[in-house]
């Protein structure tokens, strides 16, 4: 028989494996590592895609998930269980405060949202059942960069674990594990698949009992991975590392062009010397800041449409991180479920627009903006 040595991984699109005899189910049970039973446990697409993320994020195991959202969910509960505490930067993603107000208070985990002032004095937030804090490297939608290292200490000190959304800086900027975290999250739909046609998530953790967990999380609970999303992801991560740097380049000439715009309020991103955890951004994320940036027009809707309609570069289009640029309204989607109070706090105004910078010519982008603020 012809010797079939693919170079790129099959995609394994199968729900079950086959077993010659009970001898075969006996030895899988004995070690579930030797071979694969059914997808819900593993596969070798899914099994591919954890193993390269987590090499990028120097963990000791993870687990990939259907979304960035059952990432965070397994994270949370590979150290929680009814009646526990846990602690959330204020400026989290609006689906995670969600997922904590909605669906793990009904599990009997509650939350308590700790401003970002304040997130290296937690003390006054602790409770006897508090087990963790979730914070994000890079915030959305306001791009505020934690100091991962002195966040780990703050919690380390206190009895508590660090968890990580690391999607906006990628483990190209940053790897929060190297700098003391215990999990570090990624929605994979973004920046590591790259393309705006995969959702899945992944969880890598630092102590390999929590990576088992995660994955123990994620069998339980059905979070799986289907092959083709793995494949798919699989096949983005190789060029990460090339779209990673343009992202950056373009997001950087797009803010500066942007803060000399009259139209424009506020520029948010962390390549700014006037950005106020600029020093840090620069330190943690290896003199690269990210392919995202928030912008603060007039607090008038119809000028926020009229700068909708008016772009061709930047569809309005609530996700972010693909090859093509795009836009989002934080204040009618991801943060859309805060009170009012809740969004004035954070700074989530009619004004504020969030920009995905793609790949594309910078100069293309600088244009389109041009054009559609000056109309």
């Amino acid at each position: 028989m012809t010797s079939i040595n693919p170079k790129i991984t099959p995609i394994y699109q199968t729900s079950v494996f086959k077993f010659q005899d009970l001898d075969e189910l006996e030895s899988y049970f004995q070690d579930p590592g030797s071979r694969y039973l059914y997808s819900r446990n593993g596969n070798p697409n899914s099994d591919e895609l954890a193993t390269a993320i987590n090499a990028l994020e120097g963990g000791a195991g993870g687990v990939v998930t259907a979304s960035g959202m059952a990432a965070i969910f397994a994270s949370i509960l590979a150290y929680c269980q009814g009646g526990d505490h846990v602690l959330c930067a204020a400026d989290i993603y609006g689906g995670s405060a969600a997922l904590l107000n909605t669906e793990l208070s009904r599990l009997g985990i509650t939350v308590t949202y700790v401003p970002f002032e304040q997130l290296y004095d937690l003390r006054p937030f602790v409770q006897p059942t508090t087990r963790l804090l979730l914070a994000e490297t890079i915030s959305n939608p306001l791009l505020r960069v934690a100091d991962l290292r002195r966040l780990a200490t703050e919690c380390h000190g206190l009895g508590l674990k660090l968890v990580v959304d690391n999607t906006f800086a990628t483990p190209l900027l940053t790897q929060p594990l190297a700098l003391g975290a215990d999990i570090s999250l990624h929605s994979v739909t973004k920046y590591l698949a790259g393309h705006s046609d995969v959702t899945a998530g992944v969880a890598v953790a630092a102590d390999p009992e929590i990576a088992a967990r995660l994955r123990q999380i994620g069998v339980f609970y059905g979070l799986t991975l289907s092959p083709m999303e793995s494949w798919l992801a699989v096949r983005g991560l190789k060029t990460l590392r090339l779209r990673v740097r343009e992202h950056c380049h373009n997001a950087q000439a797009v803010a500066e062009m942007l803060s000399r715009h009259p139209a424009v309020r506020e520029v948010y991103y962390p390549g700014l010397p006037t950005h106020a955890q600029h020093a840090l951004a620069r330190e943690q994320g290896q003199g690269l800041f990210g392919g995202m940036l928030s912008i603060l027009l007039p607090d008038d809707q119809e000028a926020v449409s009229r700068f909708m309609r008016r772009s061709q570069r930047f569809p309005f289009a609530p996700s972010l991180a693909g090859v093509d640029s795009s836009l989002s309204y934080p204040l009618g989607t991801s943060h859309r479920a805060l009170t009012a109070e809740q969004q004035r706090e954070l700074g989530i105004t009619v004004g504020l627009v969030r920009l995905s910078v793609g790949i594309e010519p910078a100069e293309e982008l600088l244009a389109d903006l041009q054009q559609a603020l000056n109309g």
